[in-house]
């Protein structure tokens, strides 16, 4: 299988990357990808920029993980409209370029987001649900949309809806446990919200696996089977380290100091991987205690 990735020096990417055989990666640094991989083959791209058509010949399967990250500073008007068109510019522009070929890839895989439901509270959250109506439940229903359109060229599309991701070299733990190993840990709001998590193992497998099996399409939730509240997950990650978790950030607080991103933090999304259970994937860290053992050690 010949498989090209999009943002691979990503968290995400990096760990996918890993598990293919002399992949085409392309990013934005060429020196930054030629750097972490010495196997694959690199190729620059940016926003805005034609691909070029020679990296895509021969290609199988498309994994599609680029857009700008939404945690780097403060969401102001100028800030969204970059997250947003990162995410449905950039897609539109690969999928053209893929649509345009006389022998298209037959999997698109792309990422999107658990945001695309908004915040729920407790409702369990499968791929049929309705999208939610907030800012990044926009850019999520978009994003999927704008991959979609691969469809037409008879390419198989495959959207994972990806939750918390957690890894010992990127997203949200290690920031996390500076603060926890501290004493210093907490939970946040009221703690009643929902987290959908899921161990990086396991993302890069249903990646993996989507692309194996052909009858794997549409939406399909990339978290693990128990999602917990924000109050559970904290004394989880408190009990993994032997700390106490005394202390709560107030929902008024972040929104004070983080804005319109501060709703990221405080929503609930009790995300359920109906789809991808019932296709016969089988978790490795379905459980928070393992996942957070294996991360933690």
């Amino acid at each position: 299988m010949r498989c090209l990735v999009t943002g691979g020096t990503g968290f995400v990417g990096r760990h996918l990357v890993r598990r293919l055989e002399r992949p085409i990666v392309v990013g934005r640094d060429l020196e930054k990808i030629r750097n972490l991989f010495s196997e694959a083959e690199p190729y620059q791209w940016s926003l805005g920029e034609a691909l070029d058509p020679e990296m895509l010949r021969g290609v199988d399967t498309v994994f599609h993980l680029a857009g700008e990250s939404i945690f780097k500073g403060r969401w102001n008007e100028a800030r969204k409209k970059q997250i947003m068109e990162s995410r449905l510019a950039g897609t539109r522009q690969l999928v053209q370029a893929l649509t345009s070929l006389a022998e298209p890839p037959a999997t698109l895989i792309c990422a999107s987001a658990v945001g695309f439901y908004g915040s729920r509270g407790d409702e369990p959250l499968t791929e049929s649900a309705r999208p939610g109506s907030d800012f990044l439940a926009r850019v999520c229903q978009g994003w999927e949309e704008e991959a979609a359109k691969a469809e037409q060229a008879g390419i198989r599309v495959v959207s994972v809806r990806i939750g918390l991701v957690l890894g010992r070299d990127g997203g949200a733990l290690p920031l996390m446990l500076t603060p926890f190993r501290f004493g210093l840990g907490g939970r946040i709001g009221s703690g009643r919200q929902y987290m959908s998590w899921i161990h990086i193992d396991d993302l890069v497998a249903i990646l993996l696996f989507a692309a194996a099996n052909p009858f794997v399409r549409g939406p399909v939730n990339g978290v693990a089977p128990q999602a917990l509240t924000n109050r559970e997950f904290t004394a989880a990650l408190a009990s993994a380290l032997g700390r106490p978790a005394l202390f709560t950030v107030p929902g008024f607080v972040l929104r004070i100091t983080l804005g319109e991103f501060a709703e990221v933090l405080l929503g609930s999304q009790r995300a359920v991987p109906e789809k991808i259970s019932s296709a016969g994937y089988s978790f490795d860290f379905p459980e928070i205690r393992d996942a957070l053992a294996n991360l933690i050690q």
